[in-house]
C-alpha cells in the first residue's frame, strides 16, 4: 500500500482534491461502506468508470449523518449529481440477523466496528442531502436501493414500503449493475441535456413522476397495482410480483408503472446484457485493489476475505427463490474474457502479502462461466426465472471446457502457485454431462484436483421435494450423486478432502416434519452440518412475497410459511440433531407430529464422528 501515492485513489476530502488541482467536483458519491478501491465494491466501481470518462469524482464513506453534517457538506455542491449507494450488502442484512438482532460487528468498516452507517443509508443520507442542496439531483444506486425500487416487503418492519425513491426523495434510482446507465447519464448531462429530459429514455432507472397512470398511458408499459392497493389486499402484491421478475428476466422487457400517493414510480426496462468488452472495460479501470490509506493499518473484514480473489463472470441463471444475484446481477451470464482475467491475476500476484495463493476463481455461481444460449433469438424471447430449473434448458450451452482451460492458464501464471475456487457450484451442471459433450467431468476432476482448498462448497438448500420444488432447486439426488462422484475422485487422487452442504430452514413451504427428513437423511449420509441458515426475507425475490402473502405469486396458491419464533426454532434445531441439548425436544417434536418411526434412524443409532 506504501508504494503507491495517496492520489491513485479517488479523493475523498477537499484537500486531496485540492491537492490534484481540482477547484469543482462533478460527481459526489456517498457510501456506507469503507472505500475499498477494488471491483468487488460498487462505489469503487462506479466512481472509475465516471473517472474514465474524465469527470472529476470523489468518494465520501460512512459520512457522519448524526450530527451537524459536516462529511455531507465538506465538498460542497457537484456540477452534475450526488451518487448514493447504502454498500455492497444489504443495511438491514449486515445490521441483523434473521432473528431480527442487532449484529456486534460489520465487515465493511475498519476493525469491524459497528454503528458506522445508519438503518437504511440510502434513504437518511438523500435526505441530508435533499435537505443541504434541494437543487442537485441525487441519483440511488447498490443492491439496497435497487431491490426495493417498487412496493416491496420490508422484513425488518414487518410491513410493505412504497419505492424507496418515495422515502428517500431521490431524483433517479440506477437499478442492477450500474456501469452502463451511469455511464450513459454522466455523459448526457455533460452535454447540457436537462435531468428531467434524460431520465424519460434512460434504461435500467426508476424516477418518480407526478400524477397516478391515467387510462391513457396504459400503452406505455405495464400498469402494476397501486401502492395502496396492494397494502390492502396481499394477493395484489403477490400478482404484482410476477409482473416485476418476468420483465427483469426479459431482454426484450416493458416499462413498469406503479401509483403511489398522487405519483407514478417509472422503471424503464434494462439495457441489454453487458458484453465481454462492457465487462472487461470495468474490470481493466486502474483499481488499486486496496483500501485507502486513511485507513492505515486497521483491518477491513470484507477485504481481507476477497483480496486475493478475482470475479470471472456476472449473473446467475439459477433463479433460487430466495436469492437477490440474478434480481440484481442479471440472469444472462457476462464473462470477461481470458486476457481481462489473466491481466487482473498479474496484478493479484504484486499484491503486498500474495504468497502464490488465489484464493477465489469463481463468480455468483463458480461454473457458469462463458455459458449462454445456443439461440440467442430464442432468449430474447424468454421470461422464465430459471435456465436450469426445472431442468436444464435445451436451448442452454453448458460446456465448461472454457472454464477448465481458464483454470490451467492462470495456474501457468509466473508468481500463481494455485488457484482456489472458493465460490460455490452449481453440481447440477456438473452432471450435466451428456449435452457438455464429457467436458462437465473433465471440468470436475481438474476442480476437486487442483482447486479446491480442502472444502468444496455446495448448496442443496434442503432434501423435501416439495420444499426444493418452491425454492427451484434440483432434486436432492443429484446432490448425492455428485457426493459420490466427489468421493470417486478424491480416492482417485489421493485426497481426503470435504463436501460442505448449505441448508436453509424455514423457507416457505418448509415445515417441521420436513425439517425431520432432512436431519435423518443427512445423518444418514454421515453429515453434522454447520453451514446453515434460518430464512431471511429480503426485497424483492420470490421466497419473500410468498412469506409475505401467503400465496406463490406464479399459481396464487396459499402456501405454508414458519413465521413465529417458535416456528422457526422448531425447525432449525433439526440442523443439531446430535446436540445432547437438542435431543429432548427433538424426541417431543416427532412424538407430537406423529413421526415416531424417525427416532431410531435419529438417536438409536451409534452417532458417527464428525467428518474431517
Amino acid at each position: 500500500m506504501n508504494a503507491l501515492k495517496p492520489d491513485a485513489w479517488l479523493p475523498g476530502t477537499k484537500k486531496e482534491a485540492e491537492a490534484r488541482g481540482w477547484d469543482y467536483l462533478d460527481v459526489i458519491l456517498f457510501s456506507g461502506d469503507a472505500y475499498v478501491d477494488h471491483p468487488s465494491f460498487g462505489i469503487a466501481v462506479i466512481g472509475r468508470v465516471l473517472e474514465a470518462l474524465g469527470l472529476r469524482v470523489a468518494i465520501v464513506s460512512q459520512p457522519d449523518w448524526r450530527s451537524d453534517h459536516r462529511d455531507f457538506r465538506k465538498l460542497g455542491r457537484p456540477r452534475l449529481f450526488f451518487g448514493v449507494g447504502a454498500g455492497a450488502m444489504d443495511s438491514m442484512v449486515n445490521h441483523y440477523t434473521a432473528a431480527r438482532r442487532l449484529r456486534s460487528d460489520d465487515a465493511y468498516t475498519p476493525d469491524r466496528r459497528p454503528g458506522m452507517r445508519p438503518d437504511y443509508p440510502s434513504i437518511v443520507y438523500t435526505r441530508i442531502l435533499k435537505e443541504l442542496y434541494p437543487s442537485v439531483p441525487v441519483v440511488l444506486g447498490g443492491i439496497e436501493a435497487s431491490m426495493r425500487r417498487l412496493t416491496h416487503y420490508d422484513y425488518w418492519q414487518d410491513r410493505l414500503r412504497p419505492g424507496i425513491l418515495v422515502d428517500s426523495g431521490a431524483d433517479l434510482l440506477v437499478y442492477g449493475m450500474g456501469e452502463l446507465p451511469v455511464r450513459e447519464l454522466a455523459v448526457r448531462l455533460s452535454r447540457g441535456e436537462p435531468f428531467a429530459d434524460v431520465v424519460k429514455d434512460l434504461r435500467q432507472v426508476a424516477y418518480l413522476r407526478p400524477g397516478r397512470p391515467a387510462e391513457g398511458q396504459m400503452g406505455e408499459g405495464i400498469c402494476l397495482f397501486a401502492h395502496e392497493e396492494c397494502l390492502a389486499d396481499k394477493m395484489k402484491q403477490a400478482r404484482n410480483f410476477r409482473h416485476i421478475e418476468e420483465e427483469s428476466n426479459k431482454q426484450c422487457a416493458s416499462r413498469l408503472l406503479q401509483g403511489v400517493g398522487q405519483s407514478t414510480i417509472v422503471v424503464n426496462p434494462p439495457f441489454p446484457p453487458m458484453t465481454e468488452a462492457d465487462i472487461d472495460a470495468s474490470f481493466d479501470l486502474p483499481y488499486t485493489r486496496l483500501p485507502h490509506p486513511r485507513y492505515r493499518d486497521r483491518e477491513i473484514a470484507a477485504f481481507e476475505m476477497i483480496k486475493f480473489s478475482v470475479n470471472i463472470h456476472r449473473g446467475c441463471f439459477g433463479g433460487c427463490a430466495f436469492c437477490t444475484i440474478s434480481a440484481h446481477q442479471g440472469r444472462r451470464i457476462a464473462s470477461r474474457s481470458l486476457a481481462s482475467i489473466l491481466r487482473e491475476v498479474r496484478a493479484v500476484t504484486l499484491m503486498p502479502g500474495f504468497k502464490g495463493y488465489l484464493s477465489d476463481l469463481g463468480g455468483p455461481s463458480a461454473n457458469m462461466y462463458g455459458m449462454k444460449g445456443r439461440d440467442e433469438a430464442l432468449c430474447r424471447l424468454c421470461r422464465k426465472p430459471s435456465c436450469i430449473y426445472p431442468a436444464v434448458c435445451n436451448n442452454l450451452i453448458t460446456d465448461h471446457a472454457p472454464l477448465t482451460a481458464l483454470y490451467r492458464e492462470v495456474d501457468r501464471l509466473p508468481g500463481v502457485k494455485k488457484s482456489f475456487v472458493g465460490s460455490g457450484v452449481r453440481y447440477d451442471l456438473i452432471l450435466h454431462c451428456d449435452r457438455a459433450g464429457g467436458s462437465a467431468r473433465e471440468y470436475a476432476s481438474e476442480l476437486i484436483a487442483r482447486h479446491v482448498s480442502g472444502r468444496l462448497k455446495v448448496a442443496p438448500e434442503h432434501t423435501s421435494p416439495d420444499v426444493l420444488k418452491l425454492m427451484r432447486k434440483p432434486p436432492f439426488e443429484l446432490f448425492s450423486r455428485f457426493r459420490r462422484l466427489f468421493e470417486d475422485i478424491n480416492r482417485k487422487e489421493g485426497l481426503n478432502q470435504q463436501l460442505i452442504p448449505y441448508f436453509i430452514s424455514a423457507h416457505p413451504g418448509c415445515t417441521e416434519a420436513d425439517m425431520a427428513g432432512l436431519a435423518v437423511i443427512t445423518k444418514e449420509l454421515d453429515f453434522r452440518l454447520e453451514q446453515v441458515q434460518d430464512f431471511t426475507p429480503t426485497p424483492m425475490t420470490l421466497a419473500t412475497e410468498i412469506y409475505y402473502t401467503g400465496y406463490h405469486p406464479y399459481t396464487l396458491e396459499e402456501v405454508y410459511t414458519a413465521r413465529s419464533a417458535e416456528e422457526k426454532n422448531s425447525q432449525r434445531q433439526y440442523f443439531f440433531w446430535y446436540k445432547p441439548e437438542a435431543r429432548r425436544s427433538i424426541l417431543q417434536s416427532l412424538t407430537r407430529l406423529g413421526r415416531k418411526d424417525l427416532i431410531p434412524r435419529l438417536f438409536k443409532r451409534p452417532v458417527p464422528p464428525t467428518r474431517k
